[in-house]
């Protein structure tokens, strides 16, 4: 893949970051993660089913949805849009109900590269360097990547 997912866990602070470039207009992408019937065909690993009980991605708005594991296993993830300013930037909180009361809070930056490309840039900030820690070793870097990978077929698609 020519554009790969690059996840940043600096040593001794309670971040983590990620970056990803698409072949796409920023305005495609922005899309993609703003329509909640399509964020249901890209979010998450493949191996898993997703269920959206809400998704408002706009500042104010909310999300819960859930992943479901080959396994059967649940996995309920939810947060608030603090601020989405349209194809520019999000602020966002991030919880997965596995493990209460950590919240973290993500910063989501769309920006324009040129001939039709964007790069896709996050700030994850963690409560504690534990938390960060349990979401680095999560498998969130295979689960991000498996992600992206849908959302770049779902926009080679042309159906954003």
């Amino acid at each position: 893949m020519s554009n790969a997912l690059k996840l940043t866990v600096p040593e001794g602070l309670p971040f983590i970051d990620f970056e990803r470039e698409f072949d796409h207009p920023v305005a495609e992408v922005f899309h993609a993660y703003a329509d909640p019937d399509l964020v249901a065909r890209w979010l998450g690993p493949r191996r898993n089913r997703i269920g959206v009980d809400h998704y408002a991605f706009r500042t104010g708005g909310s999300y819960r949805y859930t992943h479901t594991g080959p396994d059967g296993v649940d996995h309920v993830f939810s947060g608030v849009f603090h601020t989405v300013r349209e194809n520019d930037f999000a602020i966002q909180t991030f919880e997965y109900d596995g493990y209460p009361d950590v919240v973290s809070i993500e910063f989501l930056t769309f920006q324009a590269l040129g001939d039709g490309r964007t790069r896709l840039s996050a700030h994850a900030v963690y409560p504690s360097m534990e938390a960060r820690d349990g979401m680095a070793q999560s498998g969130m870097e295979d689960g991000l990547a498996d992600a992206y990978g849908q959302l770049d077929e779902l926009l080679a698609r042309a159906v954003v």
